[in-house]
């Protein structure tokens, strides 16, 4: 049975409702038909007895659920205004596993709502040294990584446990590190094991960020700044090179591994096609360095002479500002049967081998330079791109479970151990959300810290290959 209860609405002028249909129209050309003002409001929306948080200015429902709750199959109970109908189907249970989005129609104005339920972790925090460490409820990991020459074998890890559990060892203890450690969560009498992973990076790493300025302080790109902040925060042997000083012969003989993240333009550089640099770049990776490429320099392949002639990433595309957009749905990849590779290790998942890198409502430009499989390229699957790349594809979309329909991430070469190049090349790769083109801030992206995770891991990978 269709559970709507609907309140009182006060009747409005005819001078209103015109305003209110303008204002429609408007905001279908802005917003994709979002009308804040619209008499179309969720009033009250309510999973299993949780009241959730809605945000009428941007169509946000949120509901945190108890620890252990299913919400997999349930019948939500939902409160409108007088005279709206919703196209929410609750006549059977919804799995609100994933964010779910309905619209509220009342007369000639709508709107659209999503829905993201959150299940509290049994683990609120976990803590080492001040450190915050990555829980992830579905592989049941608990992962961190602490400053280089930090003791693993005597550590005190401070936990925050949600109200009813419990976990062994307890709070405080000492614990050796070493190696992976087993904790006990116990809720109810059940009980289920977590597997902590407390690492620390790479001993005397050296790594370096390429970039087109001849500073880091002359970047002018906002994506690259924030790349690069993070990078300099997080690697203690890190440095900034140039593409000019490797024109001019820069030593790089020392460097483990070199990271350029180009977001400025579609098109690469025409210094970073310079037959000196070209050259330099090619014996560094020849001597054993490696490389990171994301975004837009995932194109770099090419003329690296990483892939064959002409066999580089064939879409690339993306905005640039004051152009882009936000979008309703959170965008992510599947790594399916790449689960246990280690660049993946630690990332939050929203099932086994998927993962979300860009939340939904964060504004996004898309920058693309990924290789479409299907039908470009004469490729037609995954294998075949393999074969003809001399790469292994290591993620697609989130849709994608056989890893056949694009190469967002992947390594090469496929043949040797020596695997010394990883590409990120998805429009999900997006490390600061600017403001749209009115000028108001996007919210903060929740899955940062996937992407800065899958960046450390790939160049702790890279310096361990």
């Amino acid at each position: 049975m269709r559970k709507f209860i609907y309140k009182n609405w006060t009747k409005v002028s005819l001078i209103l409702a015109l305003i209110y249909m303008v204002s429609a129209c408007e905001n279908s050309f802005e917003n994709d038909g979002f009308d804040v003002n619209s008499p179309s409001n969720v009033s009250s929306f309510k999973i299993k007895g949780i009241t959730g948080e809605i945000d009428q200015k941007t169509g946000k429902i949120s509901i945190t659920m108890p620890y252990g709750s299913d919400i997999t199959a349930v019948t939500p109970e939902v409160v409108l205004q007088e005279g709206a109908i919703s196209n929410l189907d609750v006549t059977t249970p919804i799995n609100f596993t994933n964010p779910i989005k309905f619209r509220v129609t009342n007369g000639n104005l709508y709107k659209d709502y999503t829905v993201t339920t959150i299940v509290l972790s049994p683990i609120k925090t976990f803590k080492i040294n001040g450190v915050v460490a990555t829980v992830n409820d579905i592989s049941k990991t608990i992962t961190m990584t602490l400053p280089e020459g930090t003791n693993l074998t005597a550590l005190q890890p401070v936990i925050e446990v949600t109200e009813g559990v419990s976990i062994l060892p307890a709070s405080g203890a000492v614990i050796d590190f070493s190696n992976p450690v087993t904790f006990v969560v116990t809720s109810n009498g059940k009980s289920v094991n977590y597997t902590a992973n407390v690492g620390v990076p790479v001993t005397g790493l050296v790594v370096a960020f390429l970039g087109t300025a001849e500073t880091r302080a002359e970047i002018t790109n906002i994506d690259e700044i924030t790349a690069a902040d993070w990078f300099f925060s997080t690697f203690s042997g890190a440095k900034y090179i140039s593409f000019g000083s490797i024109e001019n012969g820069v030593d790089l003989s020392d460097v483990d591994v070199i990271w350029w993240h180009f977001d400025s333009a579609v098109n690469l550089p025409a210094i970073a096609y310079k037959p000196a640099v070209t050259t330099a770049l090619k014996n560094f990776r020849a001597n054993g360095g490696n490389l990171l490429l994301t975004s837009f320099a995932s194109q770099y392949v090419d003329a690296l002479g990483i892939v064959p002639s002409g066999k580089g990433p064939n879409n690339v595309f993306g905005d640039f500002p004051p152009n882009g957009f936000v979008d309703g749905n959170s965008w992510g990849m599947s790594f399916k049967g790449h689960e246990n590779h280690p660049i993946f290790e630690g990332l939050t998942t929203y099932e086994t081998g998927k993962a979300n890198l860009l939340q939904s409502g964060t504004f996004r430009l898309n920058h693309t330079a990924w290789w479409f499989v299907p039908e470009w390229g004469g490729y037609v699957n995954g294998e075949g791109w393999r074969n003809q790349t001399g790469g292994t594809n290591l993620a697609s979309e989130a849709w994608d479970n056989n890893l056949d329909g694009r190469v967002t991430i992947a390594e090469f070469p496929n043949t040797t151990a020596n695997k010394n190049v990883v590409v990120i090349s998805m429009g999900a790769y997006d490390w600061y959300n600017e403001t749209n083109s009115s000028g108001v801030p996007s919210q903060a992206n929740e899955f940062i810290n996937n992407i800065k995770l899958l960046t450390q891991n790939s160049i702790n990978y890279l310096a361990k290959k």
